[in-house]
């Protein structure tokens, strides 16, 4: 019985997946978030379930000002920056559907919401402070966070961002667990978000109601 339901619960899954890359279109999964709120690793992964491309919009930004973002801020500046992001994820979105990871900033530039919002669907990875710190000390090639003390420089951006990035079509929280569980649940909240009517394996599995006495 229990294999039963171990393989109706992953039709059941597979008919969510189905069903969500259907309701998506012509519309990008767009994932948000503070850096080290895990939009590379938990989109690379939502990405393999839904059988969708996945596209990193600082590794596209990389690739089109042959330079490391690092280098960009260094000799040009945020503002220059800022300037080529958006060009670049108004491009990748025009190439849906698809997973698309965007850096922590670009959600705040107005222009780049409302291309979002047009061409998207917006899933907030909101992770707190301790889980973020934890994640961003693992690497050293954040520039806003060179030469600061990157803990004070976390809390003013969760105060700064948080507000805005509440504006996202999902909001899903990224925890100090194992990355699949996070990822059901982004794939849990976009199927409720885009009206997906696939039943719960349990639900299926139901038994037909008992025969009543003297039949």
């Amino acid at each position: 019985m229990a294999s039963i339901l171990a393989e109706q619960k992953k039709d059941d899954r597979k008919e969510l997946l189905a069903e969500i890359r259907a309701g998506l279109g012509n519309r990008s999964i767009v994932l948000i978030g503070l850096m080290g709120a895990g939009k590379t690793a938990l989109g690379r992964r939502l990405a393999a379930r839904l059988d969708l491309p996945f596209v990193d919009a600082d590794s596209e930004i990389e690739d089109a000002a042959g330079a490391t973002i690092s280098e960009i801020f260094t000799e040009h500046g945020e503002r220059y920056f800022r300037q080529g992001e958006r060009k670049v994820i108004a491009r990748l979105l025009q190439e849906a559907p698809q997973v698309l990871s965007t850096g922590g900033g670009a959600y705040m530039d107005e222009e780049t919401r409302a291309n979002i919002k047009a061409r998207g669907v917006s899933v907030w990875l909101k992770a707190d402070l301790r889980v973020l710190m934890k994640r961003v000390g693992r690497r050293d090639h954040r520039p806003l966070l060179a030469g600061v003390d990157p803990g004070a420089v976390m809390r003013k951006l969760i105060e700064a961002r948080y507000p805005v990035y509440a504006e996202a079509d999902i909001t899903v929280e990224s925890r100090d667990v194992p990355h699949e569980l996070i990822v059901d649940a982004v794939i849990d909240a976009l199927g409720a978000k885009l009206g997906c009517k696939a039943k719960p394996a349990a639900q299926k599995a139901a038994k037909p109601g008992r025969r009543k006495k003297g039949r």
